[in-house]
């Protein structure tokens, strides 16, 4: 009789035959045994939701970006077989971090994840007993300094772990503020310029302080360069979403850094049990998926894409200006999210429509689109659509201003 694993090898190897013919089932024959194989489903229909056209971005809502075929292979190809779960961590942390060029690494379960393991992994470093013990932090240095700009709520990761936030507005505050409960100083690299300590020096009062540093880089990628960057430039710990632009699993994310402290926050993800981090497990169809996909990434030619971008917004850009009162403009965020991307306006006296109900008419058309914006424009980015689609968006948009 035929196991489980060799099936699924075997199945997976196959032409998916009932690709064109609709849900159901099929049988085909496999070593003399007839095996019931599952053809292509339509699940968001069956469950009445409706897909749309991403032309807003990396939205946890939207359901982040689209893995690429290589990658759920890489997915459906940790599915057929059993492995160590720390052993697996601890080799593709490896790979990792021969790729990225830095000490070390570990898949985490996103960005906000790498935030909690990573700042319990410095609060209580590798005592076992610290660590069953967190988040209640008694007699641990569990403060963590942060800039008055960098303060969103995605700090209550950190707060996950038992820290307390100290939030400061300059160098001189920051200094004042540090004391023996002090654990370590942590940096939203999306708001730099919110803050009035910039990252070189925001490193340096860390090393003279003995204080380790670490940058929220959740939304930093493109630039491919950040993957390097900011280890390089002597961040103690730097931490990635992995669903985002390198286009991996929504619920993966990168930790990178330190040796030292990679090491300490694994101690508080699974298989241990009785860690704050239990819940946010890595699977290994995860730690696969990301894998591949950051080699995919660190692989693609990314001045190519960045035209084809250009190119796309450019063409949504000059359907909707072709529409009498609309402006637009193009530009890139300087931070996060750092791609091509439009704002549309228009004047309403002359387009008789608000940029809300635009928004909305987007996106019960068909197909839906999505955007982004406010009250006063209607906000589009390309990055995280399929090839061709930009069209059916710069066609869409000026319909829906014209016949305003």
């Amino acid at each position: 009789m035929l196991s489980r694993r060799k099936l699924l090898k075997r199945m997976s190897s196959l032409p998916v035959l009932g690709g064109l013919m609709g849900s159901g089932l099929i049988t085909t024959q496999l070593a003399g045994e007839t095996v019931a194989k599952t053809t292509s489903r339509d699940f968001f229909k069956e469950l009445g939701l409706r897909t749309f056209i991403n032309a807003a971005g990396t939205y946890t809502s939207m359901t982040g970006s689209l893995m690429r075929d290589e990658v759920t292979s890489a997915i459906t190809y940790g599915a057929t077989e059993y492995v160590n779960l720390d052993e697996l961590h601890d080799k593709v942390g490896e790979r990792i971090a021969s790729l990225l060029e830095c000490e070390y690494a570990t898949v985490s379960s996103g960005a906000f994840g790498a935030m909690t393991i990573g700042v319990a992994g410095v609060i209580a470093g590798m005592d076992n007993q610290k660590v069953a013990q967190l988040p209640d932090v008694t007699g641990l240095k569990h403060e963590v300094i942060i800039q008055d700009g960098h303060s969103i709520g995605y700090t209550h990761a950190l707060l996950n772990a038992g820290a307390k936030i100290i939030s400061v507005k300059n160098t001189k505050a920051l200094e004042k503020a540090i004391n023996d409960k002090t654990a370590m100083l942590w940096f939203l690299n999306a708001n730099t310029d919110n803050g009035e300590i910039k990252h070189e020096e925001f490193i340096a009062l860390g090393k003279k302080h003995g204080i380790p540093t670490f940058i929220d880089c959740a939304a930093d990628v493109p630039p491919v360069e950040n993957l390097f960057k900011f280890t390089k430039m002597g961040f103690d710990l730097v931490a990635f979403s992995g669903g985002k632009g390198i286009r991996g699993p929504q619920s993966a994310g990168l930790l990178l850094g330190k040796r030292k402290y990679i090491e300490a926050a694994r101690l508080h993800t699974p298989p241990r049990g009785t860690t704050i981090g239990r819940g946010m497990k890595v699977n290994k169809e995860e730690v696969l998926g990301m894998l591949v996909a950051l080699e995919m990434y660190l692989a693609k030619d990314h001045d190519k894409e960045w035209k084809m971008w250009e190119a796309q917004i450019k063409l949504i850009s000059d359907s909707a200006k072709s529409v009498k009162g609309v402006e637009t403009e193009i530009y890139v965020p300087p931070y996060a999210n750092h791609v091509p991307s439009l704002r549309i306006k228009w004047d309403e006296n002359i387009v008789k429509i608000s940029a809300n109900d635009a928004r909305k008419k987007l996106k019960d058309g068909h197909p839906s689109i999505e955007t982004v914006g406010g009250s006063d424009h209607i906000g589009i980015t390309t990055w995280m659509m399929e090839p061709g689609q930009e069209r059916i968006v710069a066609k869409r948009v000026a319909e829906i201003l014209a016949n305003a």
